[in-house]
């Protein structure tokens, strides 16, 4: 039986480092032959102690602090008496059966101990201090609206000229048909749906989905083509072919809708669906032109964006194919504030896609 004694602590206040030098010298001297023969002095100056192992708890507590001497210029009973820095007691300690003692400061060695007996409690003793360090802590929950750690981002640039940076994922399982393209706003680019999650989340349920840099934003160097309406049209045009994207539900916050709705209005039948939050220029198409797209549409936006929302709102709504979802208490990145919301939100969408 093994005690400890002390008011308080933790078990792991002796450093690994020192349980190895310790023990290591320690049992070399115990190995060599030597006789046992424990100092009667205590580690720390301190004078004789006894105590009844039988009244001390069971479970490991660290020894009281205090001063302590070099370890390595005193004998290998000393150091293993210091390794353990404990009151304790082998072959079986019981109340009202006491034998002789060696007080070696705040420590009690009984004297029948031989010397494989030590080295024996020694390994023991050492390899729980081991294994109570090396246990692993509670595993991490990831929820699974934030993606997980096994998805692989692939990252590259479109070829030809004005190449454009993407991150891309694909699915872990089953594809499904539908693919994903988000866009970003003003000040992000395609690194914000890594960081988000989205990217990582849309693979594990099955999607692939491709993040951009729009020209002059993150890794994509500024375009002429982003110039004009037609031009940034037929720039995401040739991004989706070079990407061999033929199936996209395009993801197009803020700024990005002077890319997504022009490409929207000339190429509304390659795309399977439009998630607009909150995007700009909606004020330069009219009703007619929204009445004409077809794609099934959902319209996001945060219920603290009082300008940019309303105003693409109300241009929106003229969708034919098209459902609303306001996410409460976020304001114009509705996606950063509420991204668990988002990803439900989005997640719905396209599991209802045709």
């Amino acid at each position: 039986m093994v005690c400890w004694e002390e008011a308080g602590g933790s078990p792991l206040a002796l450093g690994l480092r020192t349980i190895r030098e310790v023990w290591t010298v320690g049992l070399a001297y115990l190995l060599s032959g030597a006789a046992w023969s424990p100092p009667s002095v205590g580690l720390g100056g301190a004078g004789p102690a006894t105590a009844h192992c039988a009244s001390a708890p069971l479970w490991p507590r660290s020894p009281p602090p205090g001063p302590h001497s070099s370890l390595q210029s005193r004998g290998g009973g000393a150091m293993v008496a210091a390794l353990f820095g404990c009151w304790f007691r082998v072959g079986g300690a019981r109340p009202g059966v006491s034998g002789p003692v060696i007080p070696v400061g705040p420590t009690v060695v009984q004297t029948s101990m031989s010397r494989f007996q030590v080295a024996l409690l020694g390994l023991g003793l050492l390899l729980m201090l081991l294994l109570y360090v090396g246990l692993p802590g509670p595993p991490e929950q990831t929820s699974w609206l934030w993606g997980g750690p096994n998805v692989t981002i692939l990252a590259g640039l479109t070829p030809g000229n004005s190449p454009i940076f993407y991150r891309e994922v694909l699915p872990l399982h089953r594809a499904r048909r539908v693919e994903v393209v988000l866009l970003h706003g003003k000040a992000f680019n395609s690194h914000t749906w890594e960081q988000l999650g989205t990217l990582q989340l849309l693979a594990q349920r099955g999607y692939r989905a491709v993040a951009l840099d729009l020209p002059g934003f993150g890794n994509s160097a500024p375009s002429k083509e982003a110039n004009t309406e037609a031009g940034r049209a037929e720039l995401l045009e040739r991004v989706l072919r070079d990407l061999e994207v033929h199936n996209a539900v395009l993801v197009s916050p803020s700024l990005s809708g002077r890319y997504a709705l022009p490409f929207l209005i000339q190429g509304h039948h390659q795309l399977r669906g439009f998630v607009p939050i909150a995007p700009a220029s909606t004020q330069n198409y009219t009703q007619e032109q929204f009445w004409a797209v077809k794609t099934p549409t959902l319209i996001l936006y945060g219920e603290l964006d009082r300008i940019l929302a309303r105003e693409s709102l109300r241009q929106l709504r003229h969708l034919p194919n098209h459902s609303v979802v306001k996410l409460r208490d976020a304001g114009h990145a509705c996606y950063l504030h509420k991204p668990q919301d988002f990803h439900l939100v989005l997640l719905a969408f396209l599991d209802h896609l045709p």
